[in-house]
């Protein structure tokens, strides 16, 4: 997985479409965000917010891991700001309602151990 980066336009996710921010992929060294995706607003709308599943899964599960759910206005690193958490070693599916963000990433923090990480979003 290539470092953050933002010079092609992200994917967009339309309801019920899943996007993977990480696709079995080798657990990075160190902190490092996954593929971003923009979630579109309608027009005439009013924005109550959008609920998001995101969902972690191992080849092999690690003995400690950190992986965050992030959401920002704009594509800018520096604007991400951390909606959700998980440290389940086992992975897990979880759901957080109500995100208004334009922008959304799974961000890899840390892990013992571990192999074949796949992180991914439905909205």
């Amino acid at each position: 997985m290539p470092s953050y980066q933002n010079l092609t336009p992200p994917s967009s996710l339309f309801p019920g479409d899943v996007g993977f921010s990480f696709n079995n992929e080798a657990f990075p060294g160190g902190a490092l965000a996954g593929s971003q995706f923009a979630i579109p607003s309608y027009a005439g709308q009013p924005d109550s917010g959008t609920a998001v599943r995101w969902q972690t899964i191992f080849g092999t599960a690690p003995t400690a891991v950190s992986l965050v759910l992030q959401g920002a206005m704009a594509d800018v690193d520096a604007e991400f700001q951390t909606i959700d958490t998980t440290t389940n070693t086992a992975g897990e599916a979880r759901t957080v309602t109500g995100v208004q963000a334009k922008i959304l990433r799974i961000k890899f923090n840390s892990s013992t151990g571990g192999s074949g990480l796949t992180a991914k979003l439905l909205v």
